[in-house]
């Protein structure tokens, strides 16, 4: 009861303040009829206050998240399910659930009354644009009598959590180098040993490959055969995001580093469809094997984790991919680099890797006078050629391009990069 009193309304405290008004009236003018008045207007918010008091303790609630997991920019759906365990009807309740800025503003849905017993199911819909994890509630309801005298509040302390991961752009399928490479044996090594007609064959599964298919072991026969050695038993490949906080530049999900972001996932995506064995390094700590138990899961919400750091540096970053000497392909998502981070990464070509760099150029995420992008601009090239000139294939990357129409070029090589890198750092040195 005392709770009650202590959630009276504006209206209902008006309506005690009239009915002790009236009182006082009706003593002082010895009106029986106005006391009868100022009992009414008395009893009224106390009634309400009881009722809504007797019954705050009789709910429950019940939140889900459909998809619990989403990428940046689409939109997850909350359902509210809540039930009064008592054998009172509730009044009209008002529903806020706690989210963070990031999700929106916190959405308020009224629900009727609920009988004796009832449960109802209300919904809203959530959306972030920056990848993150967001803690969604607690849920906070307010519980008022039909005629607005009192209102009481409850929180339920349940939270749950929404995985916003980076967005997954599809690639291009493409003959990458080093796709042979790795453990296992490889189509090129069979054929030197047994020759082209020879190569070992097995039965086609659900989800082959045609072009393994092995037209002279299927006319002979049968049955539709495939070549075991046309792919490597194991393709290795290993993503390498640079989380560097002087490498990248821009704010929110337009910054630099939320593209690299985004291309660290569509790669480890697209590579894991293609059969590759998957290890992640980030320089934030994240070290990790994508197996066929972990799925692509584990991979995007480290990386819906991932932060910059002002403590790493170029020599953290290939130190943890040196840690295991794994041969294959090694895909670095780069951000702004000196000439002399870009010769430490040299060093991750001595273990026979073959490297592909998406070198970012996070200057043209900002606004620069035209002396100081000319300086940056040469800084850019220069680096780019030293990882040119150790053996990397080097992609630039520009404020507004995208990864699908990057994509191809990390089977072409960097010729036409290096030839612009080769002129810059010309113009640099006769200036």
């Amino acid at each position: 009861m005392r709770a009650g009193l202590r959630g009276l309304t504006t209206r209902g405290r008006s309506f005690l303040a009239a009915a002790v008004a009236a009182a006082v009236s009706a003593t002082i003018l010895g009106e029986r009829d106005l006391l009868r008045v100022a009992v009414l207007l008395a009893v009224l918010p106390l009634l309400a206050a009881l009722y809504v008091g007797r019954s705050r303790y009789k709910l429950a609630c019940n939140r889900s998240l459909d998809p619990g997991r989403v990428p940046a920019g689409a939109s997850a759906r909350v359902v509210l399910r809540l039930q009064n365990l008592s054998r009172l009807p509730t009044g009209t309740l008002l529903l806020e659930d706690q989210l963070p800025y990031a999700l929106g503003s916190r959405p308020r849905v009224v629900l009727d009354r609920l009988g004796a017993h009832q449960a109802s199911s209300v919904a809203y819909t959530v959306r972030a644009d920056l990848r993150g994890r967001y803690t969604v509630g607690p849920l906070v309801v307010r519980m008022t009598d039909p005629f607005g005298l009192c209102e009481l509040t409850r929180a339920f302390p349940s939270t749950d959590q929404l995985t916003v991961i980076p967005q997954v752009f599809p690639l291009p399928m493409v003959r990458l180098p080093g796709e042979y490479a790795g453990s296992g044996d490889s189509r090129a090594r069979s054929v030197a040993v047994h020759g082209e007609d020879d190569a070992a064959t097995r039965e086609y599964r659900l989800g082959d490959d045609l072009r393994r298919v092995h037209w002279k072991s299927t006319a002979r026969t049968g049955e539709l055969m495939v070549r075991r050695e046309e792919q490597p038993w194991e393709s290795r490949a290993t993503i390498l995001l640079d989380t560097r906080a002087y490498g990248h530049c821009g704010d929110g999900p337009s910054a630099s580093f939320e593209w690299a972001v985004a291309a660290a996932a569509s790669i480890a995506v697209h590579l894991r469809r293609s059969g590759y064995r998957l290890r992640l390094v980030t320089g934030s700590g994240a070290d990790i094997d994508a197996t066929e138990t972990t799925g692509d899961g584990l991979l995007l919400e480290s990386l819906a984790d991932a932060r910059l750091d002002q403590r790493i540096e170029i020599a953290t970053l290939v130190r943890k991919v040196r840690q295991r000497t794994d041969s294959g392909l090694v895909i670095g998502l780069l951000g702004t680099l000196s000439t002399v981070e870009a010769e430490l990464l040299a060093t991750l070509r001595g273990s026979g890797a073959t490297c592909v760099a998406f070198l970012q150029d996070s200057s043209t995420w900002l606004t620069m006078p035209t002396r100081a992008r000319t300086e940056a601009d040469d800084a850019h090239a220069s680096a780019a050629l030293a990882l040119l000139r150790s053996g990397w294939r080097v992609i630039g990357v520009d404020r507004g391009s995208r990864l699908p129409a990057l994509w191809p070029q990390a089977s072409r090589g960097s010729q036409g990069f290096a030839v612009r890198a080769a002129s810059a750092e010309t113009v640099a040195s006769r200036r």
